[in-house]
């Protein structure tokens, strides 16, 4: 039995008598991710699906070893003092055995099935769009990262953003892992930096699970949606939200080998998009694709989810797709002007009209003010560019000018 009574005259335990548990007063690892290099011209946003090099880890805070030495001092103490009440306790706990637990801890859990609650829509939409999504992990010259992708076919066709799949575009390599931990390479059918979108395909795989694609025009703001994809490396991971806002123009770096920037009509959500997501399905609560998860808005280049993400609407993404399973490439709409945004005004401001455009054949001439796009209100330039983009080529719009609306046939890039 331990001494109720230690001599008053004892030296007491000293600091390096009890070593502190791993930890204290240090700094824990993690897990390493790989950030992207993509960012708009003011570091605002960024891909949400790393593929540069890896985002260096955050430097450890200073170690306060006055702190540290207190703690270790303190759980000495708690540990003595716990030796005198284990004592006591476990004399206590020994003349009880005979009459059982006191209390909630003697009572049996609650057998599985028996707890089981209704299923929550949420739990409804993952347990269904969960087996159609896939972690990709990249490599390229110099440079790997990680996104996720959707699956389209049974046979493994997979929708992804381009900027996920860029760096193996060059003797790189694509690895599918699938829900069921299974991997297989895939190869890049197809890539448009314009739309940020690629399919690839996996090889020697079958009876996939395939997504359920919905209709981003009738998307909502304040709509429930649920996202899905692989951020920081972690697959499998859902998280929920609301769209924010529609036609959000967003304009996000391009392709390394691309003259223009990728500027996105996109869908804006809450629902937490991380490094990673880039890729990823984002859905209605019939688990319908509405949009491909693609790009955040940061507080800072390491900067994860602020709550402000964007995805790709499924309309474009699915023409953009069919293109791209065709030939390998996707076409572009053109308007064939030059805007800018005038700060004394709401709309984009015609700077100059190319011969023979979309543009001219409608009527549209420098110094108009552009502030309609079918329907879209536009707010300045880059408006006006998402716009158009999100078309398809030979299609007729309605484009509403300060003084008067035209129709226009969206011209084809070259």
């Amino acid at each position: 039995m331990a001494n109720e009574n230690p001599d008053p005259h004892a030296t007491p335990p000293g600091p390096h008598d009890r070593v502190p548990p791993a930890g204290v007063g240090g700094y824990g690892g993690g897990p390493t991710y790989h950030g992207d290099p993509y960012t708009d011209p003011y570091r605002t946003v960024g891909y949400a699906a790393g593929n540069g090099p890896g985002y260096p880890p955050p430097s450890p805070p200073p170690r306060r070893w006055g702190t540290g030495r207190l703690v270790a001092i303190g759980l000495a103490g708690v540990l003595l003092a716990g030796g005198v009440g284990g004592s006591v306790g476990y004399s206590l706990a020994e003349s009880r055995q005979t009459s059982g637990s006191s209390g909630v801890l003697g009572a049996p859990l609650p057998e599985v099935a028996d707890n089981a609650l209704p299923m929550g829509p949420v739990e409804a939409v993952a347990e269904r769009v969960l087996p159609s999504v896939v972690q990709l992990r990249v490599e390229g010259a110099g440079s790997s990262g990680e996104g996720s992708a959707m699956v389209l076919s049974a046979d493994g066709l997979l929708l992804t953003n381009n900027h996920v799949v860029e760096p193996a575009a060059n003797r790189g390599r694509v690895t599918a892992v699938f829900q069921n931990g299974a991997t297989a390479q895939a190869a890049i059918v197809g890539r448009d930096p314009s739309s940020d979108l690629a399919l690839i395909r996996a090889q020697g795989v079958n009876g996939l699970t395939t997504v359920e694609l919905g209709n981003s025009d009738s998307v909502r703001v304040g709509q429930q949606v649920v996202a899905f994809g692989s951020p920081l490396g972690l697959g499998g991971t859902v998280t929920t939200g609301i769209i924010s806002a529609l036609n959000r123009p967003v304009s996000v770096g391009g392709d390394q080998a691309a003259s223009e920037a990728t500027v996105l009509n996109a869908l804006q959500t809450d629902a937490a998009i991380n490094p990673g997501n880039s890729g990823g399905p984002l859905v209605d609560m019939q688990g319908r694709v509405i949009g491909i998860n693609s790009a955040i808005a940061t507080t800072g280049e390491q900067g994860g989810s602020i709550g402000v993400g964007f995805s790709v609407p499924i309309n474009q993404a699915k023409r953009v797709a069919e293109e791209l399973e065709r030939t390998g490439k996707a076409s572009r709409a053109v308007l064939g002007v030059n805007v800018s945004n005038d700060p004394q005004v709401s709309g984009a401001r015609i700077q100059g009209v190319a011969p023979g455009s979309a543009a001219e054949i409608a009527g549209i001439k420098a110094g108009d003010l552009v502030i309609g796009f079918n329907g879209q209100r536009i707010l300045a330039g880059d408006g006006l560019q998402a716009a158009v983009r999100s078309r398809a080529p030979g299609e007729v719009v309605e484009i509403q000018l300060a003084d008067r609306s035209v129709s226009v046939t969206l011209g084809a890039a070259s």
